[in-house]
């Protein structure tokens, strides 16, 4: 098939999205075309939008949360055929870089290479502009358009009982949360959490503690629709963060500190909360996404208690083995992605999803592409 013309939303930086027609290429060797049926809106979208993380990607096509139809492999494609449905693995592990060969696939050496510059895995892009414009790709997937060319191994199947619109949430924001749990975390059964931030991630974190059996979940959040939602997922207890001392209530509640604590904000504050509600010998996880140039003061006189501070990048996980076990979760209903999702739009109210995400309104806003193939959104108390 030759390029074809698409709907796309394109960040060009310092402005609102811009909707419009571009053009995007056919896939080459080892690379599928997808339809996209839904899309979901992370802060990582607007991190980038904003130049957090630099702004040599810039006009970039956004989304890496997404779910669609495969309609044409290229050469060599053998994991997927047309027809399948798919979700996307944002980092597609080229499997010989020594973090693949430790079985560090979140930490692709190849896949971080070009997913910095916007690429392709062969370093070039399928997305262009009507001007002949290129336009970069974020994370291989730029699911905020009607279709998308991404890596073979960014597609893992989807059963047929699970709507290609929860497929889409699980991608980034249950793999992430709940990943970070089991992996980064190997929250035990009995042990203590708090999570600080219960937007569309942290909602997954407190899902997750609730999966490993914590005893008790402390949900941190200044919204306290977000606070009513980490109920519903499994907190056990809530501090509102807009009106309380965070440190003391949470040490009221587990005196001493917790045993696990996840920042899901990223912002010094919130790490530093973290690191302060943790019992010595604990380790505070942080998954929130931090602006660059971002840096956290901890007392170092504080590590004489052997307290530990960790990053987590995408759940730690093994995502081309763990995301089809959680799509065989939210099929089974053990995973529920509906409750998380505070908005549903098309693809013109992503700038609007962008504002809330600014001013920490709602948790996950869905992005409902072609409806005909996204599936039913019973269970969504749609805003």
């Amino acid at each position: 098939m030759t390029k074809q013309s698409i709907k796309a939303a394109i960040t060009r930086g310092n402005s609102p999205v811009d909707i419009t027609q571009v053009d995007l290429d056919a896939p080459k060797a080892g690379e599928i075309l997808v339809r996209i049926a839904a899309a979901g809106v992370c802060h990582s979208d607007v991190h980038l939008a904003d130049g957090n993380l630099g702004t040599t990607r810039w006009p970039i096509i956004l989304g890496h949360e997404g779910a669609g139809v495969v309609e044409e492999i290229g050469a060599g494609v053998t994991n997927v055929k047309v027809g399948d449905r798919v979700a996307f693995n944002f980092v597609p592990p080229c499997r010989q870089c020594k973090e693949c060969i430790a079985t560090r696939f979140n930490l692709c050496e190849v896949a971080g290479e070009h997913a910095y510059t916007g690429n392709l895995l062969d370093g070039t892009s399928r997305l262009h502009e009507k001007d002949g414009t290129e336009l970069r790709h974020f994370n291989f997937v730029s699911c905020f358009a009607e279709k998308a060319v991404v890596p073979a191994g960014s597609a893992v199947p989807v059963q047929a009982d699970v709507p290609l619109w929860q497929a889409a949430l699980l991608g980034c924001g249950v793999m992430t949360g709940i990943g970070a749990v089991r992996n980064a975390a190997k929250v035990q059964i009995g042990e203590t959490v708090a999570v600080i931030g219960c937007g569309g991630v942290g909602l997954q974190v407190v899902a997750g503690a609730r999966l490993a059996g914590a005893s008790k979940i402390i949900a941190v959040d200044m919204q306290p629709a977000n606070l009513e939602r980490a109920r519903k997922h499994g907190a056990t207890h809530v501090v509102d963060a807009s009106k309380k001392n965070v440190v003391a209530d949470v040490m009221a509640i587990v005196p001493g500190g917790v045993d696990h604590a996840f920042e899901v904000v990223g912002r010094p504050e919130t790490i530093r909360t973290a690191w302060d509600v943790i019992r010595a010998g604990a380790t505070a996880i942080v998954v929130g996404l931090a602006p660059r140039g971002v840096e956290v003061s901890i007392p170092a006189i504080e590590f004489l208690s052997e307290k530990g501070l960790k990053g987590s990048l995408y759940g730690s996980a093994n995502v081309p083995v763990e995301l089809p076990q959680m799509i065989a979760m939210a099929g089974e209903g053990r995973i529920n992605v509906a409750d998380v999702v505070s908005h549903v739009t098309d693809l013109d109210g992503i700038e609007a999803a962008f504002e809330r995400l600014r001013k920490g309104d709602g948790a996950r806003t869905l992005v409902v592409i072609d409806p005909s193939i996204a599936g039913s959104l019973e269970g969504i108390n749609k805003a």
